[in-house]
């Protein structure tokens, strides 16, 4: 018996872009190195959904696993410099075996090695955004895996379920897949309580998943379903749908694209685009203001358009990259507010100018756009 109270399977069917994680147990058959023929069927079902249509972003655990197995260790250590060398040793054959899959179907993947700093950071965000979003545009699917090797506290306290989440905010994914040695969120531990049921579905925000959820940790990775919880409640905070299922599921990524009830599906409370818009609008701090021109305003207001240099005749306040502007008409009422692009010094340097003509001002080639449509809300 499953939970069913809420119906949303659709929203793998439909989602054009997804996100997964697959954890350190899966990637390392429990710890005994990588399980290269598992990775290998993980990517066939993947290319399969490239297939169809859908940008993939891969967040991949499994380096300081990796390296534990290639240097002989038994159990994860707990001195920070012997977790850095694990991480870097396992990172080059987790990297390589992903290339070499993923080759087979005629796909080029990126590493990508994050902290959760660099997301946390504006400037930072804008700029893996940027790189992300680039990567998916050419059809190349990023590796994405936290940077262990010259973290310290993200070792110690971090997770690859909250990368993934995170992952998910920054490239604005329908879906998070977390893919576990479980078959994903029961009511109580299977192991131990033989009446535990499979949560079908269910809104990531509902409160009665906290107590099935618990707080357990893998001997091998850093997650569990607590972890898995807490990360698509972030994930919801954008409109993204998660889903925690078994990877050792026959078929199982091609199985939740086809809209079959595996695993637990974690509702977001919002669609994508309000949740997204719902959390630009409530930024309070504005670092400055961009005044408008009459056809800019028209154009952000009734066609929904990115804001331009050429549109724009004054700026207010210093900023950098990044950070909240407001955007005014020219008699100063705010019609719309954003992360920008630029600083307020490259700004000022831009006012009214054709996008073509920005790189030979500025020195480098950056965004077209001040402030981009998908990180502005319009009031």
């Amino acid at each position: 018996m499953v939970d069913t109270s809420v119906s949303g399977r659709s929203v793998l069917k439909n989602g054009r872009r997804w996100v997964i994680k697959i954890g350190s147990a899966l990637l390392t058959a429990d710890g005994k190195g990588l399980d290269e023929s598992g990775i290998r069927s993980w990517v066939a079902q993947m290319a399969e959904l490239r297939n169809q249509g859908v940008e993939l972003v891969l967040v991949s655990s499994g380096a300081i696993a990796a390296g534990m197995s290639r240097l002989g260790w038994q159990a994860r250590p707990s001195a920070m410099h012997e977790l850095q060398v694990a991480a870097a040793v396992g990172q080059m054959g987790l990297s390589q075996t992903w290339q070499s899959a993923f080759a087979e179907h005629g796909i080029e993947t990126a590493q990508v090695l994050l902290t959760h700093a660099d997301l946390s950071n504006r400037q930072r965000y804008l700029n893996a955004r940027s790189a992300l979003s680039t990567m998916l545009s050419l059809g190349v699917i990023p590796v994405i895996n936290e940077n262990d090797c010259v973290v310290t506290d993200e070792i110690r306290f971090g997770d690859n379920d909250t990368l993934g989440a995170l992952a998910a905010n920054l490239v604005e994914a329908d879906v998070l897949v977390l893919l576990t040695d479980q078959d994903g969120l029961f009511t109580a531990d299977p192991r131990t309580n033989p009446d535990a049921v499979l949560v079908d579905e269910k809104r990531a925000s509902d409160s009665s998943l906290d107590a099935m959820a618990g707080e357990g940790k893998g001997a091998l990775g850093r997650g569990g379903m607590f972890t898995k919880l807490r990360a698509s409640r972030l994930a919801a905070r954008s409109g993204a749908s998660t889903v925690i299922a078994g990877g050792r599921i026959e078929q199982v990524i091609e199985r939740l694209k086809d809209g079959e009830s595996l695993g637990t599906l974690l509702l977001p409370d919002e669609e994508r685009t309000l949740a997204r818009k719902r959390w630009l609008a409530g930024h309070l701090r504005m670092k400055g203001r961009l005044v408008l021109d009459a056809g800019a305003v028209r154009a952000l207001k009734e066609a929904g358009s990115s804001l331009l240099p050429v549109g724009v005749r004054g700026v207010e306040g210093v900023f950098q990259r990044g950070e909240m502007v407001a955007c005014v008409s020219p008699d100063g009422a705010e019609v719309a507010r954003g992360l920008v692009n630029y600083s307020s010094e490259q700004v000022g340097k831009v006012l009214g100018m054709p996008s073509h003509q920005m790189p030979a001002v500025l020195g480098f080639a950056g965004e077209p756009e001040l402030v981009h449509r998908d990180n502005m809300v319009v009031l």
